[in-house]
């Protein structure tokens, strides 16, 4: 009899990460593949994602709707409950074995408590991390908490589960998903990049992606219009935004950037990509600009240089190509202006990634397959021997 593992995505970005693991599970004859899409995938507002997963080859078996037409804190709560009922039935009907979730998100915080009060036990990757400037933080370490086996990215990361007081030998080290991505996935040429986009890249290009600060209260419209200041006065770069996630305050970030894009002809922005185009721009462009964990977790293995602005992804694992700077035109500037510089180039070549060289999906597939799951809804606390 086979192990049903129920996959549950809500953004594209996370989709893309779980992409290789959903296609090992689906190939393992040992295994059955069920998937749950929610949250951004099924709003025309972001895109449809949903289609991405349906082109790659799965089945959908349940769409779980739980977005509002708000992202007030209100709203956002309002959506955490609806998909808290929706999951709760998609469960229930699908009873898997085991479900399999990726990081932070409120969509993903929903479908697991779902889970744990239906008693199924959750596999959780890269968990462990931090990103101090977003609820996402709290969510990460609650979901740790409701999982069960746990799949982290390095070994800090493995040893901040164990603090939380998960059994080491159900924290397993495989390394960042999205390495897989770049290894496995034949990217596009520049040329077949402009044709993609309808979209020119010239001497100099950038790919933006900025996403509200969710624990900084009315700041993310102030800090969007400080970055595209700043960006404002590259009249000889070519500009590629990707539009920030469902969070708090994003709809008013997409707006101030479609008014940008209207206003200044090298630039352009897309509502999605999907993987093969966002990993094949990364390829092309000279460095990639805002607050996505992508800058951190995927950029270093292209050896391309990352310009991070502000806190929303403050405590994580950083390459040396990563450039720190404030949410201010002033420090954004002086960030890629050191970006461009002949020794900050030369010394990519040099950059590894701590997220580790690939192989997580092949790992996680293995240990999904052999690992004993009965009973271990139980949990007992580990204690750390020394406690500081």
């Amino acid at each position: 009899m086979t192990r049903k593992i129920c996959v549950i995505t809500g953004t594209r970005a996370e989709y893309g990460l779980m992409r290789w693991v959903m296609q090992g599970i689906k190939d393992d004859p040992y295994l059955t593949l069920q998937v749950i899409a929610t949250g951004m995938h099924l709003s025309p507002e972001f895109g449809l994602t949903y289609r991405e997963i349906e082109k790659d080859g799965f089945k959908i078996d349940r769409k779980v709707e739980m977005l509002t037409s708000s992202d007030t804190p209100t709203g956002i709560a309002k959506s955490i409950g609806l998909g808290l009922i929706g999951c709760a039935d998609a469960l229930y009907d699908l009873k898997p074995d085991l479900i399999l979730v990726l990081g932070d998100r409120f969509e993903i915080f929903a479908a697991v408590s779902a889970a744990l009060v239906a008693r199924i036990p959750v596999a959780h990757l890269h968990g462990g991390e931090a990103t101090e400037g977003t609820f996402d933080e709290a969510l990460r370490h609650s979901i740790t908490k409701m999982s069960h086996l746990h799949f982290v990215a390095a070994e800090e990361y493995r040893q901040r589960v164990i603090q939380l007081g998960e059994q080491p030998e159900q924290v397993f080290l495989v390394g960042g998903l999205g390495i897989d991505n770049i290894k496995r996935m034949k990217l596009l040429n520049r040329a077949e990049v402009e044709a993609s986009l309808d979209f020119k890249l010239g001497p100099k290009s950038l790919l933006i992606t900025f996403h509200p600060v969710t624990l900084e209260v009315s700041t993310a419209a102030e800090q969007m219009a400080e970055l595209l200041a700043a960006l404002s006065a590259l009249k000889e770069t070519q500009l590629i935004f990707t539009m920030p996630n469902a969070d708090t305050e994003g709809r008013e970030l997409i707006k101030m950037v479609e008014q940008f894009v209207a206003a200044n002809t090298n630039a352009r922005a897309y509502t999605s990509l999907g993987q093969l185009r966002y990993l094949s721009c990364i390829a092309h462009v000279d460095g990639v600009v805002g607050n996505s964990s992508s800058g951190l977790t995927e950029v270093p293995s292209f050896k391309k240089g990352t310009i991070n602005i502000g806190d929303r992804q403050r405590g994580r694992l950083q390459a040396a190509s990563v450039i720190n700077c404030e949410p201010t035109c002033r420090s954004i500037t002086a960030a890629i202006e050191r970006l461009s510089t002949t020794d900050f180039q030369l010394g990519l070549a040099q950059v590894l990634n701590p997220y580790g060289e690939g192989g997580a999906s092949n790992k996680i597939i293995k240990i999904l397959k052999q690992q004993a799951i009965d009973n271990i809804t139980k949990k007992a606390f580990y204690v750390l021997d020394t406690i500081i």
